[in-house]
């Protein structure tokens, strides 16, 4: 048995593979409730609840699958990048029990599950453009193979899913503000209000929100009267087109016709709607939507292809709150 472990942020995902790659069991606890009040993620907490609920969670697993630890023969958790306290309990935990049951450890990068989750579901042929569009990251890469994942652009600030956060707390409306602000935009109209499109006749191939969320501070503060639900489709067309054309560009700059978008913000039904519009002669493909957020099949996907090409960690491995490349070739 594989046994995958993420903990990058505040959900904490457990899942069991058999050593032919198919999933056995799959379980998530969410802290949404823990973080509603606070209006975001408070990194203390995540860690503190991380601790708490991950060793209850795996031994549910192995109980529910009539199995002991000692069935494990490979372990695979989320190294980075993430919220460093979290990771380091799934870290900490995954060594141990590898250490223990004298095991290996494969160490697995967020960014790049996130990436190939979609392959989980469906055979998409390399090369193709993986972009990363989450509550943290938003990062476009040239994907060639599970060895060679090139760094093409990336946020300068704001990462897409941040910004959604941001202008929901802006609009008093409750977190997560991803969800709230697409279900609010589907009764407004997206053309309403002109809101600026950062960085989009740039010649390259990076991203920045910071500018989109202060133009919506700035319109909350200039006008008296508002319409929220325009306001939402506004903003989730500004971010969304901005999205789709810089990916675009770079798939045909870089004559790469697929395209994967993965990641928490590819759940967002309206940004899935507009990449098929707009991608006429390119394919797009999207992970299902449980596998969109963070999740422990992801982790245990790739666990099982680095597996199968001895891609062996050792009881060394560090947690980094970082993605450890920069503009180039993916460097562990």
């Amino acid at each position: 048995m594989l046994l995958a472990i993420e903990t990058s942020c505040d959900e904490t995902g457990v899942a069991l593979f058999d050593l032919e790659g198919k999933l056995l069991r799959d379980y998530l606890y969410s802290q949404v409730a823990l973080h509603s009040p606070f209006g975001g993620i408070v990194p203390e907490i995540a860690s503190r609840k991380q601790l708490e609920v991950l060793h209850p969670l795996v031994k549910k697993a192995l109980k529910d699958l009539g199995i002991t630890p000692w069935d494990l023969r490979v372990i695979a958790v989320t190294a980075g990048p993430g919220l460093l306290g979290s990771l380091l309990v799934g870290v900490t935990y995954a060594k141990t029990l590898a250490f223990a049951l004298n095991i290996p450890l494969i160490s697995i990068d967020h960014l790049q599950a996130h990436i190939f989750s979609v392959l989980f579901e469906r055979a998409v042929p390399f090369p193709f453009l993986g972009l990363v569009v989450s509550g943290g990251h938003t990062a476009l890469f040239l994907v060639g193979d599970f060895d060679s994942v090139e760094l093409i652009g990336h946020t300068r600030d704001d990462a897409a899913g941040e910004a959604f956060d941001k202008v929901a707390k802006l609009l008093g409306l409750p977190y997560p503000g991803g969800p709230q602000i697409s279900k609010l935009a589907e009764r407004g109209d997206p053309h309403r209000y002109e809101l600026p499109r950062p960085m989009l006749e740039e010649d390259n191939f990076d991203f920045s929100f910071s500018g989109l969320k202060t133009a919506i501070f700035q319109l909350l503060k200039r006008e008296k009267e508002i319409s929220i639900e325009d306001l939402c489709a506004s903003f989730q067309h500004a971010i969304s087109e901005v999205l789709v054309e810089k990916t675009l560009r770079a798939s045909r700059s870089l004559k790469v016709s697929r395209i994967v978008v993965s990641g928490g913000v590819s759940a967002n039904l309206y940004l899935r709607k507009l990449f098929c519009e707009r991608a006429y002669k390119e394919e797009v493909f999207f992970p299902s939507l449980s596998l969109c957020t963070d999740n422990a099949i992801m982790v245990g996907y790739l666990g099982w292809i680095k597996w199968k090409r001895g891609e062996i960690a050792d009881l060394s491995l560090e947690a980094y709150a970082r993605a450890p490349y920069k503009k180039g070739l993916f460097r562990k």
